[in-house]
């Protein structure tokens, strides 16, 4: 087994894999300090909660797009789950070729994803990520990265909403039945997500457009992204678990030398 963990700016996803079939996730807030011992002890908690035992474990994989958590993080995986982890970053095997003007500037949370959707769906692909940024990124059929839009997600653009207008409150984001809303809250639902969708089906034609990919494919992720896939038919699959299958996919390249032992 390995364990797979992706640090976003929200939260610290981690995936435990049985040879290729992902047997449990968990998640912890990544914008809370934790020392290495607090990281360690919580991660083995939630493993024996979720009935695996950490012994078991024969590797891990950390992509991080949050630098100030990695310290206390690595330690935890070395000293608590006794693995020396593989972090996503430069040097890393891909199996893509990386063409954008500054290669290390590409968040390793991208490279996942796109890593991810060449392998299982092939390309060209268009990965859309639906995150704390909403990210478009493109590889084409020989296997070449170097094309990606980002956007303010779902979710910042609500946090602007509630937070520099004194009288809009706080909501859930989800789809309201109209986009023609009749109070309040509902506009601002109607605002965010039907805005989103649109978005999102322009920056897709208009990559369709200027690459001339007639057969482009577009795999969407994310926590918001079902919302947005389930209202356009822009979107062909949506992928709950892509980042998560990029990272044990970079671990199998990669995993020479890294096991336990």
């Amino acid at each position: 087994m390995i364990l797979v963990i992706d640090v976003g700016n929200t939260n610290i996803t981690f995936g435990v894999y049985e040879k290729k079939r992902l047997t449990t996730t968990f998640r912890m807030m990544s914008r809370m300090q934790r020392t290495s011992d607090e990281y360690g002890i919580t991660i083995r908690e939630l493993l024996k909660v979720n009935q695996v035992e950490w012994e078991r474990l024969e590797g891990t994989i950390i992509a991080s797009v949050v630098p100030n958590v990695m310290h206390s993080l690595t330690g935890a995986v070395r000293r608590y789950l006794k693995t020396e982890p593989l972090i996503v970053g430069t040097g890393i095997k891909t199996g893509i070729r990386i063409t954008s003007e500054n290669p290390k500037e590409i968040g390793p949370d991208r490279i996942v994803d796109v890593v991810a959707a060449y392998e299982k769906y092939g390309g060209p692909v268009l990965v859309l990520d639906f995150g704390t940024a909403t990210t478009y990124d493109l590889v084409t059929a020989d296997g070449r990265f170097g094309v990606g839009i980002t956007a303010p997600g779902i979710r910042i653009s609500a946090k602007a909403l509630w937070e520099d207008t004194a009288k809009l409150p706080e909501i859930e984001i989800k789809k309201p039945d109209s986009i023609l809303a009749r109070e309040t809250v509902s506009s601002m639902q109607a605002g965010l997500v039907y805005g989103q969708i649109g978005q999102t089906e322009y920056i897709i034609n208009q990559v369709k457009k200027e690459t001339g990919f007639a057969d482009l494919k577009v795999v969407a992720t994310g926590g918001m992204g079902r919302i947005i896939a389930d209202a356009t038919e822009a979107i062909d699959i949506y992928d709950s678990s892509l980042t998560l299958d990029g990272l044990r996919i970079l671990y199998e390249k990669n995993r020479k030398g890294m096991d336990r032992g």
